[in-house]
């Protein structure tokens, strides 16, 4: 008997991976569902060497985008389920399921999320030569002359449109969607006063409407942003229902074990508090709101509820 259970000790060592190894042992991907450079790169490459230092292996940040996030998604999607790849995706991962016809993943079955990382505040703002200092006043003025407001956005699906259609949609008016091809040029036109409106993220905004080149009518939401802490929010205004959504968050394939799910989740929101780390996002005009998995998941639910009725009402299609 003493000599079975010596070979049984032996047999669960010599077995290893059948009874679980020790994680990581290797490096960790963190694909960015879109190109260098923008808010959720700069996110990733804030939490990759925090990561690294505490989890004691690296961690490199790989740049997949393309077709709203949807390459990155369906590449993380399909990759092992064993703690090494993680994704990195903007808030358009939680609403491309009411956008596109197909997609080659499936949100629900295919990725686990892991974590919300941070908000993004976005501020409506409008060419000085609109005559409105305010939401109300946009709203009247838009009633008075339907269909002759333009807003644009980075795309059709995008944050801005979104939010612009739920602006609509409240206060019952009849805006006209500018579509661009990135924000950059929906932002030039605005400043040239070509459209009149649009939902830009804070960090975007506030230079401009500091430099007088734009009017801030409003922070989307129930809080002001510390970049533009003169501009009420939209709750202040008096209309509550419009918020934004514009966020970072982190998903892993599904069927990766929940143990590393959850250690993942924790560093994450460890890296997030820090000091440093802090600083930076305040520069950003982001919010960090680490969770874990659970949380980050009623949220999705949540946002599935709110933003998908919005875009089968609306009739939004990105293809």
């Amino acid at each position: 008997m003493k000599h079975f259970f010596a070979a049984l000790v032996c047999a669960f060592l010599a077995a290893g991976p059948a009874f679980g190894e020790p994680w990581p042992e290797k490096p960790i991907r963190l694909v960015v569902s879109f190109a260098p450079g923008g808010v959720h790169d700069t996110l990733a490459r804030l939490l990759s060497p925090k990561l690294s230092e505490a989890l004691g292996q690296p961690v490199a940040v790989e740049n997949r985008g393309g077709a709203g996030g949807n390459i990155a998604a369906d590449a993380v999607a399909k990759s092992s389920p064993d703690g090494y790849t993680f994704l990195v995706a903007s808030e358009a991962l939680a609403t491309n399921e009411f956008l596109y016809r197909s997609l080659p993943y499936d949100l629900h079955k295919d990725l686990v999320p892991v974590a919300k990382l941070a908000d993004f505040p976005m501020a409506l703002v409008a060419h000085p030569s609109l005559p409105a200092a305010g939401v109300a006043e946009l709203v009247g003025l838009a009633r008075a002359r339907p269909g002759e407001i333009h807003y644009g956005s980075a795309g059709i699906g995008t944050a801005g449109h979104l939010a612009g259609e739920l602006l609509a949609a409240v206060a019952g008016v009849d805006l006209v969607h500018v579509p661009y091809k990135g924000g950059a040029p929906a932002l030039q036109d605005l400043i040239a006063g070509r459209i009149q409106l649009m939902f830009l993220s804070v960090t975007l905004s506030a230079p401009q409407v500091h430099q007088g080149r734009l009017r801030a009518l409003a922070v989307a939401g129930e809080r002001r942003a510390e970049k533009l802490p003169e501009v009420p929010s939209t709750a202040e205004a008096g209309f509550p229902q419009l918020e934004t959504l514009l966020f970072s968050s982190l998903f892993a394939p599904a069927g990766t074990p929940a143990a590393i799910v959850q250690r993942m989740s924790g560093e994450a929101g460890k890296a997030l508090r820090a000091p440093d780390a802090a600083k930076l996002l305040a520069e950003l005009g982001a919010v960090p709101a680490p969770s874990s998995p659970q949380e980050f998941a009623r949220q999705l639910r949540e946002i599935a509820a709110r933003w998908g009725k919005l875009i089968r009402e609306r009739n939004i299609r990105a293809d």
